[in-house]
């Protein structure tokens, strides 16, 4: 299922003109070998391109000059792991010279012999001068004597040879009669090389499980690059590397027969999708990569702007309105194109594993049935936000942050939470239970409940029910003075006696939430009495100086304890506790309000 959506991403990006063709890559090349008609090598060019980047600092802007390789479409690379095959028309100095740059002189002579006769092979019957230096350049290139040559080349010395045996690709330019050309880019040698792709002459064909045809095997499934904590020279979606993975005397890929084709095409196609910030995202080790039917961009980009927190052209109320007319049904005209709420919508998630790639997740739904999971997520997760969060709706990144300790070094999520509550968000199903622990653990350890923390209580017990929590009593969008949750307003009045604590101490560098909090929390019968008393001193202490402030705060802390009874319970259990939290976080966002907000005003209203 996979790999059937990979392919078929393929072929409309491909109808598109936006990947190559079966056959053809985008490589980074950083030189040109000249041939003249004879096959000599007359020059060796540089086809690097200049990148100015500046970079701000505090009184002035710092500008830096690189030269970095350029991108060319040429045939496709061959995988390679020990093994010796040569790329068609472009490779290294090894394959290209038979120079040595690993300290391994006769490898090196087998990867230019190998090479040598793959060009001989694809070019033979191709009567063109270009192709015919070409071949002379392998016929009268000896590997042996490649330095002496290459010192004999105009304006060729030896910084010029440390920079091509850095690894960088090399590609044939002829120059002749009528001017000079990419071998590449001539149409007869570029036909000579469909003809040989398409060859299936010696190569074994099967029915290829991805699109039902007969044709050759792909042996080697393509590397894909830009996967975050792989490695850096590609990994594999698909491999078989040890002989438990075969069966029935079957190695490597006919284990699970791949056309050479199919094979191509999703590896072109997760290639693209991973080197385009708007098509993927990176959630705790996981890259999530996100397409539509059709190739349009569009759907991908909205569901960016909605769920990832990527920078959007609209604002809060029009991108809400957009995602609200697309879950109703409706169709939206979005940058001139008209976006279908049924249209299939496609959600890949693949982290690192060594040298290949493990699938965490894959989704497949409409797109407005995946807005609609995600907007619902996103309306559990509201509730009243500080004044200085500048963040109307809370992207994942952020939440998942709420999980990870600060003052790490490391602030990587959990992989496999990360993972759980994407697909929880996407699908509409309960949250991990990993992820309500992974939040009380942090307010346990800071002592601290922030907006993120207690959207994430609120919403995880709104989705994830439990008999010990109300749910309209507590969990509502702002404060609710009226509920008769015991642990919600135990929450309300410890952040009351903090509030008398601070006014009474101003500047204090640790307050009863630092030492108190979590004891609080989980055994209020031990902690409150204490609390209580200590708060009647710091009330006398500010009556001293300002006695309307003094029976403000005794009628604040009135009204709580009136709705307490007598008694404290002895113990509360984990949802009682994020009941007291989110009545903590409430109760505190309402002291540091201004006063005289009418904003306020409306927002600390009870909303169920």
């Amino acid at each position: 299922m996979i790999l059937q959506a990979l392919v078929k991403y393929y072929e409309d990006m491909e109808a598109k003109e936006k990947v190559p063709s079966y056959g053809w890559g985008v490589q980074k090349v950083s030189y040109a070998l000249c041939l003249n008609k004879e096959g000599t090598l007359c020059r060796i060019i540089s086809v690097k391109r200049e990148v100015v980047v500046e970079k701000k600092k505090k009184k002035e802007t710092e500008v830096k000059t690189y030269w970095v390789s350029q991108n060319m479409q040429l045939p496709m690379a061959v995988k390679r792991a020990s093994n010796i095959a040569s790329n068609f028309l472009w490779d290294n100095v090894s394959y290209l010279l038979g120079l040595d740059n690993k300290g391994k002189p006769e490898r090196a002579k087998n990867c230019f012999e190998a090479c040598r006769k793959l060009h001989e092979t694809i070019l033979e019957k191709v009567e063109l001068p270009e192709a015919k230096a070409l071949l002379q350049f392998f016929q009268s290139w000896e590997p042996d004597k490649a330095k002496e040559f290459l010192f004999g080349v105009e304006d060729f010395g030896e910084e010029d040879l440390t920079e091509l045996m850095n690894g960088s690709n090399l590609v044939f330019r002829y120059i002749g009669e009528g001017g000079g050309a990419y071998l590449h880019e001539v149409p007869e040698i570029r036909e000579a090389w469909q003809k040989y792709c398409a060859n299936t002459e010696g190569k074994e064909t099967k029915i290829c499980l991805v699109t039902g045809e007969k044709a050759t095997v792909a042996v080697l499934h393509p590397s894909i690059k830009g996967i975050p904590g792989a490695q850096s020279s590609g990994a594999s979606l698909v491999s078989y590397n040890a002989p438990a993975f075969c069966s029935y005397g079957q190695e490597q890929g006919y284990n699970a027969p791949t056309s050479e084709y199919a094979a191509f095409a999703y590896g072109t196609a997760l290639n693209h999708l991973i080197s385009r910030k708007e098509l993927s995202h990176r959630i705790g080790d996981t890259t999530v990569l996100c397409w539509a039917d059709g190739a349009e961009e569009e759907y991908p980009g909205l569901m960016g702007y909605f769920l990832f927190g990527d920078e959007s052209p609209y604002t809060e109320e029009e991108l809400n309105g957009i995602v609200t007319s697309l879950i109703s049904g409706k169709s939206v005209s979005l940058k001139e194109h008209k976006l279908n709420p049924e249209k299939p919508f496609y959600i890949l998630g693949i982290s690192p594993n060594a040298a290949r790639l493990s699938v965490r997740f894959f989704l497949r739904n409409s797109f407005g049935r995946v807005l609609e999971h995600v907007k619902e997520h996103q309306e559990r997760l509201r509730i009243q936000k500080p004044s200085f969060d500048q963040f109307e709706t809370l992207p994942l990144w952020k939440l998942l942050n709420e999980t990870v300790n600060q003052n790490a070094k490391d602030k990587t999520v959990l992989p496999k939470l990360a993972g759980e509550v994407l697909q929880a968000i996407l699908m509409g199903t309960p949250y991990p239970a990993t992820l309500l622990y992974g939040v009380l653990l942090r307010i346990r350890a800071e002592h601290e409940v922030t907006r993120g923390r207690a959207a994430m209580i609120k919403a995880y017990y709104l989705k994830n029910p439990n008999k010990d929590i109300p749910e309209k009593e507590v969990l509502t969008v702002s404060l609710n003075k009226e509920s008769s949750s015991i642990p919600y307003q135990l929450g309300r009045l410890f952040s009351i006696l903090e509030g008398i604590q601070s006014t009474a101490n101003p500047g204090l560098n640790s307050t009863i939430r630092d030492k108190y909090f979590n004891a609080a929390s989980a055994t209020p019968a031990v902690v409150f009495p204490v609390l209580v008393n200590l708060a009647q001193k710091h009330l006398k202490k500010i009556g001293g100086e300002k006695k309307g402030l003094q029976i403000k705060l005794e009628t604040q802390l009135e009204e709580v304890m009136n709705r307490l009874g007598e008694t404290y319970p002895s113990r509360l259990n984990l949802p009682q506790q994020g009941a007291f939290q989110l009545g903590y976080y409430q109760q505190t966002i309402v002291r540091y309000e201004p006063k005289d907000s009418e904003k306020n005003k409306e927002e600390t209203e009870a909303n169920p």
